[in-house]
């Protein structure tokens, strides 16, 4: 056990979030997965953590030879200094001392011998921690797949009432499956490699609980990072309940005062609309007040955003170099949903981000790799609002005109706020314009009024009462006559 008598850690940050602490003391754990899936690695950290903390530390290497084991390790940075090894992987002896058997079976003498290394080298070193690769080799020195499991139960129980913590690894198979391993061990880890990045998932443990579902895993050179997928919070971060100005007396107006702190607002259109530009205008507004904010673009580079905006009179560079404004660039298919998660956490507790913009939606579920964006955005969203974050969404709609539709992947309920823009034509002239579909915590103005994108800035005219049918993408004048 520990020395505080708590969890052992695995060595690992985002690992032991997912675990809830760390390992539960003398207990056994499988690590499944195919070859290349990074089982040593995890193996590793657990190992070199326990040294780092002054607890016996032992590596049974039963597949690879020592030396290559520590070679492969320190290639990865791990520092193995401190680590015992008992290796037990074959040598080039094997095959012609297998000539050398002639009353027992080769499996039975090379059990013994196996057994005999195991108990003298457990009561020398006495460790902590335990870590076996991989427990599979004890198939090829049982007589059958019964004396398999009685070998390796015994085995783990050896270790455990010894007062070892015991990870140990499996390679299976459609042919060699590892199910009766599975029953044995007192946690399961499954790893997984795909061509778009590694995963890690628990799917028993127990004596306590862990954060259920797939979480992202990536092998570095300093060695292996897991993200956890965010969950939100259930205690919300206290803070000041207050209306956020936009700065633009009309818009304001429109949305009776603002959007309100801790709140999420979609900010929603066709392409060069300037969806982005109206929630740039509510981060101006924060940085005159002294509060931070943070864009995270998945589809414009940051340099082309900051001359936009620039050119139509929002000062984003003196932003950014007074520590107001962060503008991240994110490559979609470089980051797990996960991973780009914890970005965002560790920015936002780092910088003191009073509002979050994500640009946009669309680019956020290229990231997915397939998988649905609901649920991952409604985790982020949520997080950050109950952190008393304000969180602006772009989304953009394929359609300039026509019927009028919020978002293309159903996330309009995540919102407390929903502002649109339009295009329209009129007098043969392409206009756009601003309104308020929903506001969660207020009432706001019900009417549509037109915008334009300047070089001096954002300008709204008064509420166009005399157009109707922009939505509908058939505009036209009211008859006043006829309405009187």
């Amino acid at each position: 056990m520990g020395k505080s008598g708590k969890k052992l850690s695995s060595g690992i940050k985002g690992f032991d979030e997912v675990l809830m602490g760390g390992f539960v003391p003398q207990r056994a754990y499988l690590i499944r997965g195919n070859p290349g899936t990074g089982k040593t690695a995890i193996g590793m950290h657990f190992l070199t953590e326990g040294v780092k903390n002054k607890e016996k530390s032992l590596f049974i290497n039963m597949g690879e030879p020592t030396q290559q084991v520590i070679s492969n390790a320190q290639g990865m940075g791990f520092d193995t200094k401190g680590i015992e090894f008992l290796d037990l992987s074959p040598d080039e002896k094997f095959f012609a001392d297998m000539e050398s058997y002639d009353i027992f079976s080769p499996a039975e003498v090379e059990r013994e011998s196996t057994t005999a290394q195991i108990i003298e080298k457990i009561e020398a070193v006495k460790p902590i921690r335990v870590f076996l690769d991989p427990i599979t080799q004890f198939r090829y020195l049982s007589t059958d797949e019964f004396q398999f499991r009685k070998q390796v139960l015994s085995f783990l129980r050896f270790l455990t009432d010894k007062g070892a913590t015991v990870l140990f690894t499996s390679e299976f198979s459609t042919s060699e499956p590892d199910d009766d391993l599975q029953f044995l061990c007192d946690g399961i880890i499954n790893v997984k490699f795909f061509p778009e990045g590694r995963s890690i998932a628990v799917s028993k443990y127990r004596g306590s609980g862990f954060r259920f579902g797939s979480h992202a895993m990536r092998i570095t050179p300093k060695g292996v990072k897991i993200y956890p997928r965010l969950r939100p919070t259930v205690k919300e971060k206290e803070f000041k309940q207050e209306t956020i100005s936009s700065g633009i007396p009309e818009i304001d107006e429109l949305l009776h005062g603002g959007i309100e702190r801790g709140t999420a607002t979609i900010i929603s259109g066709p392409s060069g609309v300037g969806k982005t530009t109206v929630g740039i205008q509510f981060m101006k507004e924060a940085a005159g007040r002294g509060e931070p904010s943070i864009v995270y673009t998945f589809e414009e580079g940051e340099e082309s955003l900051i001359n936009r905006c620039e050119s139509i009179n929002i000062p984003v560079n003196s932003m950014i170099k007074t520590g107001l404004l962060s503008v991240v660039q994110v490559e979609p298919l470089r980051y797990s949903p996960e991973e780009f998660a914890q970005l965002v956490r560790k920015q936002v507790d780092d910088k003191k981000a009073q509002i979050v913009m994500i640009d946009s939606t669309s680019g956020y579920k290229l990231s997915l790799r397939g998988e649905d964006p609901v649920s991952h955005l409604h985790a982020l969203t949520k997080y950050l609002t109950r952190m008393g974050c304000t969180v602006i969404l772009i989304n953009e709609v394929e359609k300039i005109s026509g019927g009028l539709k919020i978002t293309e992947i159903g996330i309009s309920y995540l919102a407390d706020n929903i502002i649109f823009l339009r295009y329209f034509e009129s007098d043969a002239e392409l206009h756009k314009t601003i309104g308020v579909l929903k506001k969660r915590l207020s009432s706001f103005e019900k009417t549509l009024r037109e915008i334009e994108i300047t070089k001096y800035g954002i300008r709204v005219g008064a509420p166009l009462k005399d157009i109707r049918g922009i939505l509908s993408g058939t505009p036209e004048r009211r008859d006043k006559e006829g309405m009187e």
